[in-house]
């Protein structure tokens, strides 16, 4: 008696598909206000011009000097008498104010949106 041993084998191998012929993208562009709305800073200065007039030796000239947020510039003269003498004329009180503004602004920003639709030869969308 004959008993036949079957055996089965595996091949295995890949083919090219085709799924269709492109795609096509559609791009769209969204537009949306958006406000700003910053504090800006700036410097002014305020110059005053204190008379002082007064008499100094010159080797007690002033110099520039911080009075609190205040830049004092001593204005010197000399004057001719018999002898020389430096007299104060005036000081320069330079204050600095800080300020803010407020700025408010509208603009408009741009987002691309994008939508990718594939096709077959015929142009048409694949069936699903």
């Amino acid at each position: 008696m004959r008993i036949p041993v079957v055996a089965e084998q595996l091949a295995v191998g890949t083919r090219t598909v085709d799924t269709g012929r492109g795609v096509r993208v559609h791009k769209t562009v969204v537009e949306q206000p958006v406000t700003i709305d910053e504090r800006l800073g700036r410097d002014e200065v305020e110059v005053r011009h204190v008379a002082v007039d007064r008499i100094v030796a010159p080797d007690e000239a002033p110099t520039t000097r911080h009075d609190g947020d205040t830049l004092v510039v001593p204005i010197l003269e000399e004057v001719l008498v018999v002898e020389r003498r430096i007299r104060i004329k005036e000081e320069l009180h330079i204050t600095r104010i800080r300020r803010e503004d407020h700025h408010r602004q509208e603009v408009v920003l741009k987002a691309e949106q994008v939508n990718v639709e594939r096709f077959d030869e015929s142009g048409n969308p694949p069936t699903k």
